[in-house]
């Protein structure tokens, strides 16, 4: 309702530039304010305490699900009205469905106004794109439970072995099988949100394009959560004054919108180092090597860009700096652990097949592969893609059924 107004008060006084400027950032306090208490709060009064040699004490509050994607969508929409790149949206409760759409609510993609609002009003819905609908959410579900649940097995076991007791073997196998989790279980929710957008008539930005194939850290940024990555730049990174005004200030803007991506995942210091991470290897392509990637054989980068995103997993995923500094030290056999154990064996060999079959599905090799299926086979093909989504969703619900309550791990930011 707060954001309604706004954006109806900065469309009726537009003539009053200071008067839209006050709503305006009166507004983004109010939206930003929520975000900070829920998900900050404890963050601020541990590093308070721990600055200050204070004894505050932190209640548990639970964290809304979604908060962090519908308040950039919120944000989005306001910044849009006050740049005069939409008009405001007169309707509540069509403002609302915007808003709280429920297919990408509670863990995006994060779906800006000006490219969903004429299909408020007018949306093309048919059999057909209900189908298509139908076989993207399948697709999703498939990527969630068949491959990020195994996945996350495998580096749940690794996780919880004693850090000295990890072999060099072990501690790869685990964080590469974490590198896949992610990336199938926030697409697969990416996919399940389109596909159900799609049943309704909506068509929904695409949010991740094979990140794993990227062979500079800058494309797989391009390739990997793209509306997020997308946000920054139109809401932070350009007003900064982006690239414009030399390789100071560029990396000075940088520092900021890589900080607030880390941040935005998680209240922890090992969130804002992560970002940071990113935003130092991006500047250092974009200044330095840029020329030499592309000059280089594509597995090269390949390589280089996986082993760089696998160390950035790790700060990701690590509860704290700390431990994140240990991992890293066992897997690159600074840790004196042992190279190769027995443990490193069995789970080398009981996820090895997973493993590859991930590996595989990371890369366009099965959307070709079906879609050469139904173009040469005809019928024939369209059969071999009913049937295979059709056990693709009986194994999946078999697991769902199985299994212990399994959330998609972007819930939590």
């Amino acid at each position: 309702m707060i954001n309604h107004l706004g954006g109806l008060l900065i469309q009726e006084y537009r003539e009053n530039k200071d008067f839209c400027k006050f709503i305006f950032i009166a507004v983004l306090v109010l939206d930003l304010s929520s975000l900070v208490f829920f998900k900050y709060y404890g963050f601020i009064i541990d590093n308070i305490n721990l600055i200050f040699n204070t004894s505050l004490r932190i209640r548990n509050l639970p964290l809304p699900l979604g908060i962090s994607f519908y308040t950039f969508q919120l944000v989005s929409y306001v910044a849009d009205v006050y740049m005069e790149k939409v008009e405001a949206q007169d309707n509540i409760i069509t403002f609302g469905a915007y808003i709280s759409m429920f297919p990408q609510l509670v863990a995006g993609p994060i779906v800006q106004y000006r490219h969903v609002k004429e299909q408020l009003f007018n949306r093309a819905k048919s059999i057909y794109k209900f189908g298509v609908g139908v076989e993207r959410f399948i697709m999703g579900v498939g990527k969630k439970v068949l491959l990020a649940n195994n996945l996350g097995l495998a580096w749940k076991a690794i996780k919880a072995m004693p850090i000295g007791e990890v072999s060099v073997l072990a501690s790869w196998i685990g964080i590469i099988a974490f590198t896949l989790q992610i990336y199938f279980d926030f697409s697969g929710y990416s996919d399940m949100a389109i596909g159900l957008g799609k049943m309704m008539g909506f068509d929904f930005l695409e949010n991740f394009k094979y990140p794993y194939i990227s062979k500079s850290v800058t494309e797989f940024w391009r390739r990997w959560h793209m509306s997020l990555s997308g946000w920054f730049r139109e809401y932070m990174y350009i007003p900064l004054g982006g690239n414009r005004r030399g390789k100071k200030i560029q990396f000075r803007n940088l520092m900021i919108v890589w900080f607030a991506t880390g941040l935005w995942h998680g209240a922890s210091w090992n969130f804002v180092v992560w970002g940071l991470y990113f935003g130092i290897l991006i500047f250092f392509e974009k200044m330095y090597i840029s020329k030499v990637l592309e000059r280089l054989p594509r597995g090269v980068g390949h390589l280089y860009t996986l082993v760089l995103i696998i160390i950035g997993w790790v700060f990701f995923e690590t509860e704290s700096l700390r431990g994140a500094f240990s991992y890293l030290s066992v897997m690159f056999g600074l840790s004196g652990n042992s190279i190769v154990d027995n443990m490193g064996i069995y789970t080398l060999r009981s996820n090895f097949l997973i493993i590859t079959l991930s590996i595989i599905a990371s890369t366009p090799f099965f959307k070709n592969f079906f879609k050469l299926i139904k173009e040469k086979l005809k019928l024939r093909g369209v059969a071999v893609a009913i049937i295979s989504n059709i056990l693709i969703l009986f194994i999946s619900t078999v697991y769902l059924v199985s299994e212990t309550y399994n959330p998609f791990l972007y819930f939590r930011f």
